[in-house]
């Protein structure tokens, strides 16, 4: 099942669930907040056992792909000379900035704007996200990475999943192309 579609029954669902929540009362106040703060504690544990793995596989083999410009841009396409290793941190990175964001995101909509329903919602969608991704897949199920968790993965959908930029390619001719039309050589460490 796609994931966006159980998220969003997840919502709906929650969002009636919350309906009959005494959020007034200090004790399940304190109960959603704890539940809120767990939460976002295994997601932390998971990123960190994710990176432990990374770092102590560190696979070396090169990974070559033709990254999109940014939406808007007339610059080139540019190519991607990395390590597995780099790319898998650097995608774990991009993870913790997503989930600093949320929290941040949270924090402000909770403490400033005094809204509690969200705390619940954000209570199980992000964590079932962090077991959604490729990398746990990868690293903390043991898949392997073929067909949809082949790297590069293609760049998440944004709201409402209409894409960004374009797609990562790392087909043969695409890496060729832009090799020859010199937007090529950025390695990345």
């Amino acid at each position: 099942m796609n994931p966006q579609i159980t998220n969003l029954v997840i919502i709906l669902g929650m969002m009636q669930v919350s309906k009959k929540i005494p959020f007034e009362d200090p004790q399940v106040l304190m109960g959603i907040r704890a539940l809120y703060i767990i939460s976002n504690l295994i997601i932390l544990g998971i990123y960190l056992f994710m990176r432990q793995k990374i770092n102590s596989k560190k696979d070396l083999t090169t990974l070559k792909y033709v990254e999109p410009p940014p939406m808007g841009s007339s610059e080139e396409p540019k190519l991607v000379t990395t390590t597995v290793h780099s790319y898998d941190l650097q995608q774990l990175r991009g993870m913790f900035k997503s989930q600093l964001m949320g929290v941040g995101m949270m924090g402000v909509m909770h403490l400033y704007f005094k809204y509690t329903n969200p705390l619940l919602i954000q209570s199980i969608i992000p964590l079932k996200g962090a077991f959604e991704g490729n990398l746990v897949k990868i690293h903390l199920f043991g898949q392997p990475a073929v067909g949809d968790l082949k790297r590069p993965w293609k760049a998440a959908g944004g709201l409402m999943g209409m894409g960004g930029a374009g797609e990562i390619k790392a087909d043969k001719k695409s890496i060729e192309q832009a090799e020859r039309s010199g937007s090529g050589g950025v390695k990345e460490e």
